[in-house]
Protein backbone atom coordinates (compact mmCIF):
# COMPACT_ATOMS: atom_id res chain seq x y z
CA UNK A 1 0.00 0.00 0.00
CA UNK A 2 3.04 2.68 1.06
CA UNK A 3 0.15 5.63 1.19
CA UNK A 4 1.86 8.73 2.43
CA UNK A 5 -0.31 9.74 6.09
CA UNK A 6 -0.03 12.78 7.97
CA UNK A 7 0.05 11.54 11.85
CA UNK A 8 -0.79 13.64 14.84
CA UNK A 9 1.64 13.00 18.07
CA UNK A 10 1.23 13.69 21.94
CA UNK A 11 4.10 15.76 23.68
CA UNK A 12 5.43 12.59 24.64
CA UNK A 13 5.27 11.19 21.15
CA UNK A 14 2.51 8.65 21.09
CA UNK A 15 0.53 8.84 17.91
CA UNK A 16 -3.04 10.54 18.43
CA UNK A 17 -4.83 10.61 14.85
CA UNK A 18 -4.00 9.79 11.06
CA UNK A 19 -5.21 11.73 8.19
CA UNK A 20 -5.77 9.65 5.62
CA UNK A 21 -7.27 10.30 1.92
CA UNK A 22 -8.77 13.38 3.91
CA UNK A 23 -9.99 11.80 6.65
CA UNK A 24 -8.93 11.98 10.33
CA UNK A 25 -9.19 8.38 12.00
CA UNK A 26 -8.79 8.58 15.82
CA UNK A 27 -6.46 6.08 17.88
CA UNK A 28 -9.07 4.43 20.28
CA UNK A 29 -6.57 1.93 22.04
CA UNK A 30 -3.52 1.87 23.30
CA UNK A 31 -0.55 1.61 20.29
CA UNK A 32 2.04 -0.99 19.72
CA UNK A 33 5.58 0.21 18.91
CA UNK A 34 8.38 -1.40 17.11
CA UNK A 35 11.61 -1.08 15.06
CA UNK A 36 12.99 -3.25 12.51
CA UNK A 37 16.44 -3.03 10.55
CA UNK A 38 16.33 -1.93 6.99
CA UNK A 39 18.39 -4.51 4.50
CA UNK A 40 20.73 -2.44 3.40
CA UNK A 41 22.92 -5.20 1.88
CA UNK A 42 19.65 -5.01 -0.76
CA UNK A 43 19.08 -1.10 -1.41
CA UNK A 44 22.80 -0.48 -1.50
CA UNK A 45 22.67 2.99 0.09
CA UNK A 46 25.38 4.71 1.01
CA UNK A 47 25.95 8.31 3.45
CA UNK A 48 28.83 9.97 4.58
CA UNK A 49 29.72 9.42 8.36
CA UNK A 50 27.91 11.01 10.69
CA UNK A 51 24.82 11.39 8.42
CA UNK A 52 22.46 9.13 11.45
CA UNK A 53 20.54 5.95 11.74
CA UNK A 54 20.62 4.15 8.25
CA UNK A 55 19.13 1.14 9.20
CA UNK A 56 16.06 1.44 11.84
CA UNK A 57 12.72 1.07 9.83
CA UNK A 58 10.16 2.58 12.76
CA UNK A 59 6.29 1.07 12.93
CA UNK A 60 3.14 2.21 14.79
CA UNK A 61 0.29 -0.48 14.63
CA UNK A 62 -2.87 1.80 15.58
CA UNK A 63 -6.64 1.29 16.46
CA UNK A 64 -8.66 3.70 14.38
CA UNK A 65 -11.89 4.63 14.49
CA UNK A 66 -13.90 7.59 12.64
CA UNK A 67 -15.98 8.57 14.93
CA UNK A 68 -17.19 6.98 18.05
CA UNK A 69 -19.50 4.48 17.01
CA UNK A 70 -17.90 3.38 13.82
CA UNK A 71 -15.96 -0.19 13.40
CA UNK A 72 -12.52 -0.39 14.80
CA UNK A 73 -9.60 -0.48 12.28
CA UNK A 74 -5.79 -1.64 12.57
CA UNK A 75 -3.55 0.67 10.92
CA UNK A 76 0.13 -0.01 10.31
CA UNK A 77 2.31 2.65 9.76
CA UNK A 78 6.38 2.89 8.65
CA UNK A 79 9.03 5.36 8.60
CA UNK A 80 11.50 4.62 6.75
CA UNK A 81 15.10 5.28 7.84
CA UNK A 82 15.93 9.02 7.75
CA UNK A 83 12.76 10.01 6.38
CA UNK A 84 10.24 11.97 8.05
CA UNK A 85 7.01 10.96 5.91
CA UNK A 86 4.88 8.34 7.92
CA UNK A 87 3.52 5.37 5.09
CA UNK A 88 0.38 3.53 5.87
CA UNK A 89 1.40 -0.15 5.01
CA UNK A 90 -1.55 -1.72 5.79
CA UNK A 91 -5.09 -1.67 6.69
CA UNK A 92 -7.07 -4.40 8.26
CA UNK A 93 -10.42 -5.04 9.78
Amino acid sequence: MDAEVDVRFTPAGTPLAVRHEGRIWAVAADPVHWFTRDAWWDTRRTAAVGSGDMVSVEFWQLQVRLGSNSALRTFTLRRDPLSTQWLLESISD
